[in-house]
């Protein structure tokens, strides 16, 4: 399993979502996942473990993803974290938003296991000893797609 030592985060509010999204990521090969309810609970769960990528929501009590984001890209300990951003929110606006704030990839709700585990080939890096891919599409540019 190419994954099976990379470390994910996944935040969202609900448990449904997280649970579902778990799911999913165990099926595309990505076996070890934590999960925090807000951005408040991720940042203490970021800062006391290592994590290879955050998948966070936007909309969130206590601290949402957008502010999230920024803390995350504010802190030296932790700024070379991909971030995938997952929301209900495809306004351009806020693919804007997220983009300027660092976020290295951007999927709408509701999504397929495919295209999360696409996201995931564009936004993480492969291990070393994995030969690449060609997926012809940059990450922003499937960022703006994701909004058409």
């Amino acid at each position: 399993m190419v994954h099976a030592d990379r470390r994910l985060l996944v935040v969202d509010d609900m448990a449904t979502m997280r649970s579902l999204i778990r799911k999913m990521l165990k099926a595309i090969g990505y076996p070890i996942i934590e999960e925090a309810e807000d951005g408040v609970a991720a940042l203490e769960k970021l800062r006391a473990q290592h994590f290879d990528l955050v998948i966070t929501d936007w909309n969130m009590p206590n601290m949402d993803g957008l502010s999230l984001l920024h803390e995350i890209r504010k802190s030296e300990d932790l700024a070379h974290l991909p971030i995938l951003m997952v929301t209900a929110e495809k306004k351009r606006e806020n693919v804007l938003a997220a983009i300027r704030g660092g976020a290295n990839g951007y999927i709408v709700k509701p999504f397929s296991e495919a295209a999360l585990a696409d996201k995931l080939a564009q936004v993480l890096p492969l291990p070393t000893n994995s030969a690449p891919t060609d997926r012809g599409t940059s990450v922003f540019g499937a960022i703006f797609n994701a909004t058409t």
